[in-house]
């Protein structure tokens, strides 16, 4: 087990009810708020004015952004955070799925610095993101989910995509990490099937990654992610097939906090070569970012893990899909077939040309993906470096 350091600052309300306290809870922080949140979903359900209300009664002013969009843009990142300034709003509430609440955190930190959320994206061209990061003012952060998926309720990252130079990274830094996070399980009963999958997938894969790339001597560790990988693959069936399943949506919505707090990878780290891979193709292409997750792995585990780590590819296969075969390589294979039919289950399963790539452009986003994700390195990090040629390779053994 390797030395860390683990610092978890984000205050947890869980519970049924629970958003409902969003006015004491967000008071502690700020008088004003910027309420970020999607365009229409928390208004249709009717939390965003249940929010508003708490918010109100405890003295808590708002001013509601309603236009972030999947796969939040700089843009408007931009335009929130001079909004927020002009605004004199002190506190940030992130209300909505992962793309609210990592909204919410870059918007944080543009009402605080006045810059272009761009300038912070690692790996962008510009190269003042070394600068930048790790970001250490923001206003202060409060987040809401609404869907079980990226972790970002509770962590100090945030994903921006910039669409105009089709870079799609990643910005973090203790500033981000938000003050409180409500989770009300409830909330997300009306998350739609494919949204719950993709979620789902989303936060099999911030587990699944350090475990294949980290250290492999971290075996408490090892044991926290496959309990949280067999809950996500168990309780996002029984989400799919009973949307207003309490003890589902709680179970789902927990795994997806503790997959990306830190508890699973201090200690093991890892790195996160699949992430960056969907990066990429999503911001030339504009997917839901679980989707692409889904579509890259089963290759990604045939052609990287499978040669590099059979071994951890087995033990992933018979702690959390119960494979019962001795011999790692087969295995291993067993354990690409399970997964590939729990995405298939749960309606996730895609290639890349059915969601509208174009074969084309596969070099290139693989290149891409080095420029960005790569660092400055002429590879990416992994159980090896990936070179853009083996990039390439996965994305067109997913194709079709």
């Amino acid at each position: 087990m390797l030395n860390f350091a683990l610092h978890m600052p984000t205050k947890i309300i869980f519970g049924k009810g629970e958003v409902l306290k969003s006015g004491e809870i967000v008071c502690e922080y700020g008088k004003k708020a910027l309420i970020v949140t999607g365009r229409s979903s928390t208004k249709k359900t009717g939390v965003l004015d249940k929010v508003i209300a708490s918010l109100k009664q405890a003295g808590v002013d708002s001013v509601v952004f309603n236009r972030i969009e999947p796969n939040p843009r700089a843009e408007t990142v931009d335009e929130a955070g001079h909004i927020a300034r002009e605004n004199h709003c002190d506190v940030i509430v992130g209300l909505g799925g992962g793309s609210a609440m990592d909204a919410a955190k870059a918007i944080a930190t543009v009402a605080v610095s006045g810059l272009p959320i761009h300038e912070y994206i690692r790996g962008n061209f510009t190269g003042k993101w070394r600068e930048l990061l790790p970001i250490q003012k923001a206003l202060p952060i409060v987040t809401i989910p609404t869907l079980a998926a990226t972790g970002s309720e509770a962590d100090g990252g945030a994903v921006i995509t910039n669409l105009k130079t089709k870079e799609k990274s990643g910005i973090n830094g203790p500033a981000l990490s938000p003050k409180a996070a409500i989770l009300d399980p409830e909330l997300t009963y009306t998350v739609p099937a494919n949204y719950t999958a993709d979620g789902a997938v989303d936060m099999f894969t911030h587990l699944y990654e350090g475990y294949f790339t980290g250290d492999e001597h971290a075996n408490v560790q090892d044991e926290i992610t496959e309990g949280l990988m067999r809950n996500a693959v168990r309780f996002a069936k029984l989400a799919i097939n009973k949307p207003n399943d309490y003890e589902a949506r709680a179970h789902l919505l927990w795994t997806s906090t503790l997959a990306l707090i830190g508890i699973a990878n201090a200690g093991r780290e890892g790195s996160y070569p699949v992430h960056a891979m969907e990066h990429t193709i999503s911001a030339h292409y504009d997917i839901s970012h679980g989707r692409g997750l889904a579509i890259l792995a089963p290759a990604y585990f045939r052609l990287v893990i499978q040669t590099d780590r059979p071994h951890r590819l087995a033990r992933l296969g018979r702690r959390v899909f119960d494979i019962a075969i001795e011999d790692d390589m087969q295995a291993a294979d067993a354990t690409i077939v399970a997964v590939v039919n729990w995405f298939k289950e749960i309606g996730a399963y895609d290639t890349l040309k059915n969601v509208g790539v174009k074969k084309e452009d596969l070099k290139m986003m693989a290149d891409e993906t080095i420029r960005v994700g790569g660092l400055g390195k002429n590879s990416l990090a992994g159980t090896h470096p990936l070179t853009s040629d083996e990039i390439f390779g996965i994305c067109n053994a997913v194709y079709e």
